[in-house]
């Protein structure tokens, strides 16, 4: 009876400490494409400039933002990451001299976007779409069929010319839906 409780109390004991192991072990690529998309859809931090990488649940912020805050803020947010073990927040921070930026028609935008998801085959079909646009925001909807199509539909749709941030309300598979939003060039 004795020896039968030491096994019970070990194999609770290895299956509380498993779970979280896995959840830690996420792929380096899986990593950098969540954290790709948390940052492009985080409000206040400018992505134009931005790159990520990941080696052994290592994230490395690479690139240009605007204020010290923003570098702040997109370390906070990178460390967010489930897999992701630490951060190493290169970010420089360079000002961007006041632009003056020319407010497209929202109509106009959303055509352009919906072109662009219309060009490229791993968003045609991915079950993402434009829920609206607003003073340039467009918000996306839908269930992914993939991270990747979810990522790929953000980044052309800020890739589009008068969008001034993405935000995102879709769920991939059964994830939550992502409840972040993007500043554009």
């Amino acid at each position: 009876m004795k020896k039968s409780l030491i096994v019970l109390a070990f194999a609770a004991a290895l299956a509380t400490s498993v779970a979280p192991a896995l959840a830690a072990d996420r792929p380096d690529s899986w990593v950098t494409l969540k954290t790709k998309i948390a940052l492009m859809t985080t409000e206040g931090v400018h992505t134009t400039s931005l790159n990520v990488d990941t080696v052994k649940g290592v994230v490395t912020l690479h690139g240009k933002v605007r204020s010290e805050s923003e570098r702040t803020k997109a370390g906070e947010v990178a460390k967010s990451i489930e897999g992701a073990k630490t951060v190493k927040n290169l970010l420089q921070v360079v000002p961007v001299a006041e632009e003056n930026a020319v407010k497209e028609k929202d109509d106009l935008i959303e055509d352009r976007v919906k072109a662009a998801f219309d060009a490229n085959t791993q968003v045609k079909n991915s079950g993402i779409s434009i829920a609206s646009v607003n003073d340039g925001v467009v918000l996306l909807k839908g269930n992914a069929k993939s991270l990747d199509a979810h990522w790929r539909a953000i980044e052309l749709a800020h890739g589009v010319r008068g969008v001034r941030r993405v935000a995102s309300e879709v769920s991939v598979n059964d994830a939550p839906p992502a409840a972040h939003t993007s500043n554009s060039r």
